[in-house]
């Protein structure tokens, strides 16, 4: 999943793409790195991020998707935690819905259903605003996948197909280093609840906080990677990540490798 940010204060590319046609011609070049899907998002969950209004966000997004189906047939998902937002987008032809909130805004999870589109369901400890400030859990794998399941049953008690439900730990979301790490150790426990796992590790700053070094999110290429082939190697359905070109190649190294030793 390659990601389009469609921001001025992303914590990696805001004001990169922030214009349709840039944004646009920068998804077109992920597919052509090698991406399966995008995800397009028109407000920074970063932490501290600032939010915006349903109005904002349609006008950043709404010409990029239109844009991207015009001129392709990937998947297009929409990375928002509003319902407005999530209508419109699938109308513009986005078919999947990336909720950072996992459907807890009001009106979201009948707006799911309605829409009867794919959604991702996120765990995210408070809001973007406030969500690093000193998180904390007793069992954090056990809370996240609590979590997570009952707002999938919650998404299915509401008429979400089940077999469309994806579920996502939330790296980096109201998480320290060690939470992050933790869940990366635990993706095989959270693939066997059934449901598709998308793993977003992507120039996060845990990476930073294991090498000095990689304090500009641009220098952390090799982390993302590292947690890019751990997931794939635990079975998650897909990574969603800045560097497809590179991610690309070392999934393909890494399922090379897998089938030498299966011979």
């Amino acid at each position: 999943m390659g990601i389009v940010n469609v921001t001025p204060d992303s914590f990696s590319d805001g004001g990169r793409h922030d214009q349709a046609a840039a944004a646009i011609a920068h998804g077109l070049t992920l597919i052509a790195d090698g991406a399966d899907l995008l995800d397009i998002g028109g407000e920074s969950t970063r932490p501290g991020a600032a939010a915006v209004s349903a109005d904002e966000e349609i006008a950043r997004v709404l010409p990029v998707i239109a844009g991207l189906r015009a001129r392709t047939n990937t998947p297009l998902s929409i990375d928002t935690m509003k319902p407005a937002v999530a209508r419109v987008a699938l109308a513009a032809g986005a078919t999947i819905w990336n909720d950072v909130a996992a459907l807890t805004a009001p009106d979201a999870l009948a707006t799911a259903a309605e829409l009867g589109c794919d959604v991702v369901l996120m765990h995210m400890k408070g809001e973007p605003r406030t969500m690093q400030d000193a998180p904390r859990y007793d069992d954090v794998v056990g809370e996240v996948e609590t979590f997570l399941l009952a707002r999938a049953e919650a998404a299915v008690a509401a008429g979400v197909q089940a077999a469309r439900i994806w579920l996502d730990p939330g790296i980096g979301f109201g998480k320290t280093a060690a939470h992050n790490l933790a869940l990366l150790a635990a993706l095989p426990r959270l693939v066997a609840l059934g449901y598709p796992i998308l793993l977003g590790a992507s120039r996060k700053r845990f990476i930073a906080s294991l090498d000095p070094l990689g304090q500009d999110a641009g220098a952390r290429l090799g982390g993302s990677l590292a947690a890019a082939v751990a997931g794939a190697g635990a079975g998650v359905a897909a990574v969603r990540v800045h560097d497809v070109r590179e991610t690309a190649q070392a999934l393909i190294v890494q399922a090379a490798i897998a089938t030498a030793r299966d011979q």
